[in-house]
């Protein structure tokens, strides 16, 4: 994660910087700003994305672009749609980048990488457990929290080892044994503290998550 310039072949971050542009544009003009009409949270809103600009900055790697920090696709995406959290990854990104932490060029392949492809995950998975488990608040956030962060993680672990090997970035054998198993790590703890996260904001502020309703995870058992 966090790739830097001139380590992926040309063509492919040209693409993936179109692709990325696409979809946060789509993103923007699609996004639903009615449910930052409140004006505390805006200030959620934008108090994660500095939050997110932190957990991001503060990564741990041994090689350019192998490094790994905590995502928070699966926290923001509960919070605020999919949509809303694509708008504010981008501005993460656009941040981190910004602070020498990962390059321009690399901006579209790393946007896909660590928001889009976790983010729409995670959204796909709430979706599908809202039609096919019950209503149950562990459900929401035992699944829809602690084991979809996990996953998104061990996600964006997989994709990233696949992009470095099938561009020849790095070997597979490296990756195997040097990169890809210590997304098991992070994928422990990305679901540890998404998972309690949510759990304090359903007790406490349920109106800070858009893909919660107490009516429905704690009064209706059903």
């Amino acid at each position: 994660m966090n790739v830097p310039d001139l380590l992926l072949p040309t063509e492919l971050t040209r693409a993936a910087n179109m692709l990325a542009l696409v979809i946060i544009i789509y993103s923007l003009l699609h996004a639903p700003w009615r449910h930052l009409k409140r004006p505390d949270l805006q200030h959620v809103f934008l108090g994660f994305i500095v939050l997110l600009m932190l957990a991001w900055s503060a990564h741990a790697g041994i090689k350019p672009g192998l490094n790994m920090h905590l995502l928070g696709t699966t926290l923001l995406s509960l919070m605020f749609g999919l949509r809303l959290a694509l708008v504010a990854f981008s501005l993460v990104l656009v941040a981190i980048t910004g602070f020498g932490m990962a390059g321009w060029s690399a901006y579209g392949i790393n946007y896909l990488l660590m928001a889009f492809i976790p983010a729409l995950f995670s959204t796909s998975l709430f979706k599908w457990v809202d039609r096919k488990l019950p209503n149950h608040f562990f459900i929401y956030v035992f699944v829809c929290a602690f084991l979809c962060a996990g996953l998104a993680m061990s996600l964006c672990g997989l994709v990233t080892t696949y992009v470095m090997i099938k561009s020849g970035a790095y070997s597979y054998s490296y990756l195997m044994y040097q990169y890809l198993p210590f997304f098991i790590l992070m994928a422990w703890s990305e679901a540890v503290l998404t998972g309690m996260a949510i759990t304090l904001m359903a007790v406490y502020e349920p109106t800070w998550l858009a893909t919660f309703d107490d009516l429905r995870y704690l009064k209706n058992r059903g």
